[in-house]
């Protein structure tokens, strides 16, 4: 049987960029995120993992309405669940990756957690023309394909809450 762990990403948006990081591991730009900790509900996690890996606060978007109980507490949504095969050393497993869609609160002030870390605000242009980002060595990567798409629909959605 294939292992399995619950992750939760952050396609952090402000103002038309979303922000992602160079991963040495994969050797590819990826949005923040990470493993969920034990007990830890996944809006907590995605938003412990953008603190930890770009120093923003953020917060999850609307995508879905909230009932007007107080109780039990609901969640925000995410936007789409993606099964990943890891590529982590040791054993083969997959993540059951819950893709957020969130906004900064601190605007592009990011700060990586250490300076050997990349972070770029990338635009809808840049990812509609499929620019490739430079990395730390000065070479260009282009972004993964489903992190692109991801990346653009989250900026779409962010405008569209914004415009509401």
């Amino acid at each position: 049987m294939m292992r399995r762990h619950f992750t939760a990403t952050a396609f952090v948006v402000h103002r038309g960029k979303t922000l992602l990081h160079w991963h040495r591991k994969l050797g590819q730009w990826m949005p923040p995120g990470g493993h969920l900790l034990p007990d830890e509900d996944p809006v907590a996690g995605v938003l412990r993992e953008v603190r930890e890996e770009t120093g923003l606060e953020a917060e999850p978007l609307p995508l879905t309405p909230m009932f007007p109980f107080p109780y039990p507490k609901q969640l925000p949504a995410p936007y789409t669940i993606l099964i990943e095969d890891s590529p982590e050393a040791g054993e083969r497993h997959q993540h059951i990756d819950l893709i957020y869609f969130c906004r900064s609160l601190d605007g592009e002030a990011a700060r990586p957690p250490s300076p050997d870390d990349v972070l770029v605000w990338v635009t809808e242009e840049q990812l509609r023309e499929n620019e490739a980002l430079p990395r730390p060595n000065g070479e260009r990567v282009a972004v993964a394909d489903d992190v692109r798409a991801l990346a653009l629909e989250a900026i779409r959605v962010e405008r569209e809450v914004r415009n509401f």
